[in-house]
């Protein structure tokens, strides 16, 4: 509770020091968009905490997602068929490397500071060549006008940052995996010998963090 009782401080002091500015109804949406990607990426990164594990390499996975999905060739194919295609692009890019991150962490062995720190620099030097280090333009209208767009009056992002934070709610307490989860957090091997595939576990919950950033990359996209 401790981070809910500064966050309500803060709020205090912005409404005392900026008065009406800053609880604005137009305020607090801004707010809420600019902070929705990261929010997205920390749904998936609590379910690696809990177990005990850690991932450094979520902004660059964001990063490479985002790049992969808006290559020249992927707005093409996007333009030949549907705008989804960028979207889908950047959610497997994102659950691959997620995949990865959990299959060398639970069955080989590695470190998952050391694994994600490998991965880290890995996609960021791979966003980097894919790039050119040049700004991605996006052209393609659709997606542009689908995901950075309103719905009652609120932003797209605000509403799938929602979606994804009511989704991983359930998913931690009230499903089998959200409490295998805290029981692998607790003590892996009391897991293990209860019957819990934990090595197969550390690997789903990696490739659900890996999903997170795919969506958080397409969130991005949209808002720059």
């Amino acid at each position: 509770m401790g981070l809910v009782i500064a966050l309500l401080i803060l709020c205090a002091v912005g409404a005392a020091t900026a008065g009406d500015r800053f609880v604005d109804g137009d305020n607090m949406l801004t707010i809420l968009r600019l902070a929705s990607v990261i929010g997205v990426v920390s749904i998936g990164m609590t379910f690696v905490i809990i177990t005990g594990g850690i991932d450094l390499s979520v902004g660059s996975l964001v990063a490479l997602a985002s790049v992969w999905a808006t290559t020249v060739s992927t707005q093409e194919l996007a333009e030949d068929y549907h705008w989804t295609m960028m979207v889908l692009t950047a959610l497997t890019v994102g659950t691959v490397c997620g995949l990865l991150n959990g299959a060398l962490i639970a069955y080989g062995n590695m470190a998952p500071f050391i694994m994600t720190l490998a991965m880290m620099a890995g996609a960021r030097g791979l966003a980097e060549v894919i790039s050119d280090k040049r700004t991605q333009i996006i052209e393609v209208d659709g997606f542009k006008d689908a995901i950075n767009g309103d719905v009652l009056g609120i932003p797209t992002l605000v509403w799938i940052f929602a979606l994804v934070s009511a989704a991983g709610w359930v998913l931690l307490n009230r499903t089998t995996f959200g409490r295998r989860t805290i029981a692998v957090g607790g003590n892996a091997t009391a897991a293990r010998l209860a019957g819990i595939a934990v090595k197969r576990h550390t690997v789903l919950l990696y490739t659900l963090l890996g999903l997170a950033c795919g969506i958080a990359a397409v969130m991005l996209m949209a808002r720059t």
